[in-house]
């Protein structure tokens, strides 16, 4: 069964862990190995809320919601907080545990009255897949200073509130 806790401190060996064992089928983070120490990859400083999943008390998936650096590049009405460092063990993909995770923050975010949104590199096509399938939308692309020339640009997209009634 999976249970979805608030990350701690004692979380970061085997979410760095994780990260590298998932990231050659993943290929997230783009960019591997990582110019930096991985814990600053999973712990950054915009990081407002984050949580792991685990399944028989192994830690099988991340992610945080944090801070939007720049809001005006989501075209956006409402105070925004993104989605960010969602990723799961190979072994538990399609079993629900990234969906857990994202449940998690989004209601995180709209439990706060704010507008959930996410950027995803278009490689990452099963990703982008997934999050239209389930309701988000792409509201405009981005070209950041990291992303490689031979990557397209980031899609930016939001989850627009549930329609009433």
């Amino acid at each position: 069964m999976t249970t979805v806790r608030t990350r701690t401190a004692a979380d970061l060996p085997a979410l760095v862990d994780l990260l590298a064992r998932q990231q050659a089928g993943s290929h997230y983070p783009l960019r591997w190995p990582l110019p930096f120490p991985v814990e600053q990859f999973v712990v950054r400083d915009t990081e407002e809320a984050a949580w792991v999943a685990e399944v028989d008390g192994e830690v099988v998936g991340h992610v945080t919601v944090a801070r939007v650096a720049d809001p005006s590049a989501f075209r956006t009405e409402g105070k925004l907080a993104a989605v960010s460092v969602l990723f799961v063990a190979d072994e538990v993909r399609g079993e629900g545990v990234g969906a857990r995770l994202l449940d998690t923050a989004v209601d995180w975010i709209r439990a706060r009255g704010r507008v959930p949104v996410l950027d995803v590199v278009p490689r990452h096509s099963r990703a982008v897949e997934v999050y239209r399938r389930r309701g988000w939308v792409e509201v405009a692309r981005q070209r950041p200073d990291w992303l490689p020339a031979a990557e397209a640009d980031l899609i930016l997209m939001v989850l627009p509130a549930p329609a009433a009634g």
